[in-house]
């Protein structure tokens, strides 16, 4: 059984019991696609992934509320970060991630965040304090957090 993909503006109703939100890096041209290498990943798991990386995404919208193409995306991403079981956050050292950070402050106490922040990150000792301070699990590579997940996963879907 595949995973479902769900990204915003695709009205698709979530299909599997388990779904995970990729919370982290996006900022276009700087961090890398780590949703897409996730999604591959995560492939053969019957779940749902709800990825807010927008195909459609402009650069040149005001991001103000009354923008309706960027109110729909901010208020789309904070659907599904409630709606989600497992939020996968990646916080990229080449970016400065300030959505992520404010999410992670947001879902911190939801007790269902795996949290990846490599040396580098400008602001890794405040990520440290907070995963700390929550008791959420914080790993130093996308490959361990990756594997993480993983056995997070099997362990969820054999019970």
């Amino acid at each position: 059984m595949n995973s479902q993909i769900i990204k915003p503006t695709d009205d698709a109703i979530r299909e599997k019991n388990i779904s995970i939100f990729l919370a982290g890096s996006i900022e276009m041209g700087v961090a890398e696609d780590w949703q897409t290498r996730l999604q591959e990943e995560l492939k053969d798991f019957p779940i749902t992934i709800y990825n807010p990386r927008r195909d459609s995404w402009d650069s040149s919208w005001e991001q103000r509320e009354t923008n309706p193409q960027f109110n729909q995306q901010v208020n789309w991403e904070m659907n599904k970060l409630e709606d989600a079981n497992l939020i996968f956050m990646y916080f990229s050292p080449e970016t400065k991630s300030p959505i992520s950070l404010l999410e992670l402050g947001l879902h911190a106490n939801d007790y269902k965040m795996v949290v990846v922040c490599p040396d580098g990150f400008w602001r890794k000792g405040n990520v440290e304090v907070v995963c700390s301070r929550f008791n959420i699990p914080l790993y130093n590579t996308l490959e361990s957090g990756i594997a993480s997940l993983k056995s997070k996963l099997q362990s969820i879907l054999n019970n």
